[in-house]
């Protein structure tokens, strides 16, 4: 089976709602300072700046190794940090493509809620997701982490198959990186998790890097934030 030359992964920079629900919850609120779609939710000044870097860290790569592909998420957040960071680069880099399956994981009735929120309007939901575990639990009209990796093998798939020996460049969100790194490494939930406790979140604006070797991709480097500006 032929793969993709190069695949590296972006997570979006800092978004609004990265900051306002982490607020709100800790203040036990009802209501964040964020409304409207999920989907249309804007970076924070920090997160266009964070925007901004991965532009640098793209102008620095030699000629031979810049993108030959982009696709992100239909998300703002995630649009906006590619066409900054291109913009930023001073490149001529490919047009970007959005593909539906990268958007971020769908909460469905609990999407843009905070913690205090959802225990206050679906109390049912905290024993309907212990029972069935944080792998198979999807939220009221939203998927679980077995959808995310379900939908993202399709995705792969496709990627390897129409751009096979490009250098492909993915922008999206966290639950993604994180599933996607699960699909191209077979990893089981449980190896998932005790990856994420040694190497921590999918941080913003990070990149991951998968490299072809024969038939399969291999991990180069994951979640890395050399690039970026201090907060």
């Amino acid at each position: 089976m032929r793969v993709v030359a190069e695949l590296i992964l972006v997570r979006h920079g800092q978004s609004l709602a990265n900051v306002a629900f982490p607020a709100a919850d800790a203040k036990g609120l009802l209501e964040a300072e964020v409304s409207g779609r999920d989907a249309e939710v804007p970076l924070t000044d920090f997160g266009e700046a964070q925007a901004a870097a991965v532009g640098g860290w793209l102008a620095a790569l030699p000629a031979e190794q810049l993108p030959q592909v982009v696709i992100t998420s239909p998300y703002w957040r995630a649009r906006e940090t590619w066409r900054i960071a291109a913009e930023s680069s001073g490149l001529d880099l490919p047009a970007p493509k959005t593909d539906d399956r990268l958007v971020d994981r769908l909460l469905g009735d609990l999407e843009m809620l905070t913690r205090a929120a959802v225990a206050d309007r679906f109390p049912g939901e905290a024993a309907r997701r212990a029972e069935a575990g944080e792998y198979r639990y999807a939220p009221p009209g939203g998927e679980s982490f077995a959808d995310v990796e379900a939908r993202l093998a399709a995705f792969l798939a496709d990627l390897n198959r129409d751009h096979a020996g490009d250098r492909v460049v993915v922008v999206a969100h966290d639950a993604v990186v994180l599933m996607m790194r699960a699909v191209i490494q077979q990893l089981t939930w449980d190896q998932v998790i005790a990856m994420e406790r040694a190497e921590g979140t999918v941080r913003n604006a990070s990149i991951s890097q998968f490299l072809a070797h024969e038939d399969h991709l291999e991990l180069a480097r994951y979640n890395s934030v050399e690039h970026l500006p201090s907060v």
